[in-house]
């Protein structure tokens, strides 16, 4: 039977999230196919030997063990080892780099910049949004109005107008295929989420970035917002080790969720 290495923290604290609660349930139905081996993101390298596969799922922001983590991903590609996420994306997993590089290229995003020069590209909005690089959570970001970005170090942050929209939508993928989508109808209240079944376009939309990405296998969730024009906008694009908000699903769709990834993970050569 293929042993798995399933890498989680268990007692990683996020805001409206339980990911000790989801990793339980994804572990205890991998068990049936699988023998498993779960084991903590900070002692991932000493037990890289242990497993056929290595899961990287609810491992919390890699932001606090930076250092460790490139080791990590140095040896899993010195040793060719099958991981799941591949770590072959150019999204989240290498920092936000790429959320000015698609406005660049002309994607649906909200207006990124890197540059204080350059907010000018973001219109005239009463406050900016600064994020980290390479942030994740919510860690260090801040609201500002423009006087105040005068007075702050930018380097290595991103400068976005704060937008009013309507709500957030995420869209979940299984190796580049569409899984299910969720929705916060109170935007004050990011994890209070419920089913929202995505329309063709709302499909289209989310698929440009899948298949931008193009990672090889794996979990991916398209963050976006709906503004109220009615227009949508990438917000975030999770490659690494998206939450997947499990349990909100119906039964029936947890259960062809999990059979999906049974199947995936039972494919990897």
């Amino acid at each position: 039977m293929t042993s798995i290495l399933y890498l989680t923290d268990l007692y990683y604290e996020a805001k409206g999230r339980k990911y000790y609660e989801e990793d339980l349930f994804i572990t205890s139905r991998l068990k049936e196919h699988f023998n498993i081996l779960i084991g903590h993101p900070h002692q991932a390298i000493s037990n890289l030997d242990c497993a056929d596969i290595i899961v990287f799922r609810n491992t919390g922001a890699v932001l606090g063990y930076q250092e460790y983590f490139e080791k990590f991903l140095a040896e899993v590609k010195k040793r060719n080892l099958k991981t799941f996420n591949s770590f072959d994306g150019k999204a989240d997993i290498r920092g936000k780099q790429y959320l000015p590089d698609l406005m660049k290229l002309g994607y649906p995003v909200i207006p990124t910049v890197e540059k204080p020069e350059d907010i000018g590209q973001l219109g005239d909005p009463s406050q900016y949004v600064v994020k980290l690089m390479n942030g994740a959570d919510s860690i260090g970001m801040e609201i500002l109005t423009k006087e105040e970005l005068k007075d702050i170090d930018l380097e290595g942050k991103l400068i976005q107008p704060l937008i009013d929209f309507e709500y957030e939508v995420s869209f979940y993928y299984l190796n580049n295929t569409f899984q299910y989508a969720l929705y916060a109808p109170d935007k004050e209240k990011r994890w209070n989420l419920t089913e929202y079944i995505p329309t063709r376009e709302d499909l289209k939309f989310a698929d440009k970035f899948i298949a931008w990405n193009d990672l090889e296998r794996g979990i991916t969730r398209v963050d976006a917002c709906r503004l109220r024009d009615q227009a949508i906008l990438l917000v975030e694009l999770e490659d690494l080790n998206p939450y997947l908000s499990l349990d909100l699903l119906t039964k029936e769709k947890q259960e062809i969720f999990i059979g999906n990834f049974v199947k995936s993970l039972k494919q990897i050569d």
